[in-house]
């Protein structure tokens, strides 16, 4: 899978803040189910999670956002690509998912491109 912190181009970026928005979803989901008491917990109405959670999320994705603007513009993404990967960012953990059909789809260069590698490797040995 590589270093996640390798944060030299822009394909590795993407993926470094889509993996951020969904964790930021996390928290903030847990932080609503001890606000909202989802799960029985003995405290409802604790706001703590989502007062720390829900500005952590909103700038994670809007910075999301933007990263999918600047690495579609930097990756020539058509306009249907460059769509899905914003609207990836509204239902939880669905920037991950994107992220994963981008590498398979061949949208974020040089990780389609290890990828590729990788499953053709993964072939060849199993024959």
């Amino acid at each position: 899978m590589g270093n996640i912190f390798d944060l030299s181009t822009v394909a590795k970026r993407f993926r470094f803040i889509a993996v951020l928005e969904a964790i930021s979803w996390l928290g903030l989901l847990i932080g609503m189910a001890f606000k909202y008491s989802w799960l029985g917990l003995p405290d409802p109405g604790n706001e703590i999670g989502v007062k720390i959670f829900g500005p952590v999320h909103g700038t994670i994705f809007i910075l999301f956002l933007l990263c999918a603007l600047l690495t579609a513009r930097e990756l020539g993404w058509n306009a249907k690509t460059t769509i899905l990967a914003l609207l990836s960012s509204i239902p939880p953990f669905f920037t991950v998912l994107f992220e994963v059909w981008a590498v398979r789809a061949g949208k974020l260069g040089e990780l389609s491109a290890t990828a590729g590698t990788q499953s053709e490797a993964a072939v060849g040995t199993r024959s």
